[in-house]
């Protein structure tokens, strides 16, 4: 499709190329002062990677200590990955892959994993680097039992409980014995008893604050007895416990809940010096007999390495007090060109539309407006079409207050007669005879006639003009319109003839269609004088109906011609309404052939005649 406006003068290509210069401007400043600006260096410290690798550890080796294998640990990789913005993986020992954080080619793996994952032989440094308590003892002591506890150290993680994690009901069972211990000792001593719970899930109770005595005052055998899961556990690793003894040749010991352990009464215990009860030998049958315990329960050792995403360095701004004022400069020298070419481009827009405005001011006071037209963008059509409405408007403007005029001479003659002759007759001047009355219904008639049209007109302008479709034969229309006017036709002198190209049918409203070629033909029989002729010819052309109106008549001038259709227009100003008709016939007609979907048209020779055009879709 052509274009109104050149593409070289587009208000579009205008404001575009200002952006784009704002824009190179932009970056190449910015291009600049990061060459400028930046260095190469480690992306990250060392202590935050520190911290980063210990939370990663024991994020993952709780999960390993509370799951038998590495299956479902993608998510938990990907969300540290997340976290950290580095990569994860977790392989074997054999440096086999069991998970990766990233779902690109395998990683290539460093020549050092960053640590072993093993929940029963945990990292102790990274263990403190992370701040997690992962020591057994007294940091995770469920009840003690007995006199003489044994805190050891064993390198298992407390959250590897197996066996000994409680089901629902157990769980369940403890909590409320513990809230109502903790409710005896506030009720009884005012001391504050708070619960915590193991990873066993176990409640343990805080008495710190409580009187010495009130393990009898607030007694609950409930908590201070093992379960039946719990002891079904206990007892499997105190038979792990006494074979180990046994081969070690060390005197049994008795295992508490807590993993401490006292010795058996009338057990005999060894002699050699570091070998007793509290020497080497229990301790490591106690964490070994742990760890055979709670294999099946916990992933199996796996080896995890940390690498950064997309290499080990990055950029990083230098912002010394140099660079600094370098950005300064650089972004008020390109704030100074951003205001510039936007306040030249703004100023260059904005004047001519300052100019339509004070234009359409000048039409709201009802004075003439135009504007001046520069250029030949956007704003220049703009301008050039606003120029065009403003004309049209003034031409409108001119044409409503001579229809106003019209109208009003229209109602004013026959509202005139009517008036004159009843008050002639009110006077007894006048007979209100037959011919009187008859007469007066002629006025009547005459004034209902234009009120009518005016009504059809106000209807089509609004937009509601209705039309009820239906198959219509052109020629028997042609015939019936014929035959309504041929007395009229008659009187006049006039001959009226008929002619239809084959069976031509249209989808149109009939009563409308009718009206609309009657107009026509009534307009042609009026001006044309006696012995003249009014032929009515239906054919098709161009996949349309075409029916044209001629009549053989005075003709139209070609500077009257464009007017024929415009409210109360007369060629002769000299006609009276009696003998030119309304002047509002031609413009319904034009309104029905729009309904339609059509169009009316005219075209006219000076002494021969006039022909008029109405073209529907067939």
């Amino acid at each position: 499709m052509r274009a109104d406006v050149p593409l070289h003068r587009s208000l579009l290509v205008r404001v575009l190329a200002v952006s784009v210069l704002v824009s190179v401007c932009s970056i190449a400043a910015t291009a600049w002062l990061t060459a400028r600006s930046t260095t190469v260096a480690i992306r990250q410290e060392q202590g935050q990677a520190l911290t980063d690798d210990a939370r990663t550890y024991d994020t993952l080796l709780g999960y390993a200590a509370t799951h038998p294998g590495w299956n479902g640990a993608g998510e938990v990789v990907r969300q540290l990955a997340r976290d950290t913005g580095r990569r994860v993986t977790i392989t074997t020992e054999q440096r086999v892959p069991l998970v990766d954080s990233d779902s690109g080619p395998p990683a290539k793996l460093p020549a050092r994993p960053t640590a072993s994952i093993d929940p029963l032989h945990i990292d102790t440094a990274l263990a403190a680097a992370s701040g997690s308590s992962l020591t057994t003892g007294s940091s995770d002591a469920l009840v003690p039992q007995g006199d003489a506890l044994a805190a050891v150290t064993d390198h298992i993680d407390p959250r590897a409980v197996g066996p000994f994690l409680l089901p629902r009901k157990e769980r369940d069972a403890l909590r409320v014995a513990a809230e109502r211990r903790a409710a005896c000792l506030r009720g009884s001593f005012g001391s504050v008893a708070t619960i915590a719970y193991s990873p066993s899930g176990r409640p343990v109770l805080d008495t710190r604050g409580a009187r010495p005595y009130s393990d009898t005052r607030c007694p609950n055998t409930v908590l201070d007895r093992p379960t039946a899961t719990e002891a079904k556990a206990l007892a499997a690793l105190q038979k792990l416990v006494d074979n180990c003894l046994e081969r070690r040749h060390e005197s049994h010991v008795r295992l508490n809940l807590d993993f401490t352990w006292t010795r058996v009464p009338g057990a005999v215990p060894a002699q050699a010096a570091g070998d007793g009860p509290r020497g080497g030998v229990v301790p490591e049958c106690v964490a070994g007999s742990r760890r055979e315990q709670l294999t099946p329960y916990v992933a199996p050792p796996a080896l995890l390495f940390l690498s950064s995403r997309g290499g080990d360095t990055s950029t990083v701004f230098d912002l010394s007090p140099e660079n600094q004022a370098r950005i300064a400069g650089v972004a008020a020298l390109v704030l100074l060109i951003t205001v510039t070419a936007s306040v030249t481009a703004g100023t260059r827009l904005s004047r001519p539309l300052r100019a339509l405005t004070d234009a359409v001011r000048q039409m709201e006071e009802g004075r003439a407006a135009r504007v001046e037209v520069k250029g030949k963008d956007e704003i220049g059509r703009l301008a050039a079409a606003f120029n065009a409405m403003a004309e049209r408007r003034e031409r409108l403007e001119e044409l409503r207050k001579a229809m106003v005029g019209d109208v009003a001479h229209e109602l004013r003659t026959p509202l005139s007669n009517i008036r004159g002759w009843l008050e002639a007759a009110q006077d007894g001047l006048a007979d209100p005879d037959p011919e009187l009355v008859a007469s007066l219904l002629e006025e009547a008639l005459l004034l209902q006639h234009v009120i009518d049209d005016l009504q059809d007109l106000a209807v089509a302008d609004a937009g509601e003009l209705r039309v009820h479709t239906e198959p219509v034969d052109v020629a028997d229309l042609l015939a019936q319109v014929a035959t309504a006017h041929r007395g009229g036709a008659e009187a006049a002198g006039v001959t009226l003839l008929t002619k239809a190209d084959g069976r031509l049918h249209l989808v149109a409203d009939p009563v409308r269609l009718r009206q609309a070629v009657g107009n026509l033909v009534s307009n042609a029989v009026r001006h044309t004088p006696p012995g003249g002729t009014v032929s009515l010819h239906a054919r098709r052309a161009d996949g349309d109906v075409v029916i044209d109106v001629a009549d053989t008549g005075s003709g139209i001038a070609p500077d009257d011609l464009p007017l024929v259709f415009e409210r109360f227009w007369r060629v002769e100003k000299s006609r009276s309404r009696r003998s030119g008709g309304s002047g509002l016939g031609l413009p319904i007609a034009r309104k029905l052939a729009e309904a339609h979907g059509g169009s009316l048209s005219a075209t006219s020779v000076i002494g021969e005649g006039s022909t008029f055009t109405l073209r529907l879709p067939a």
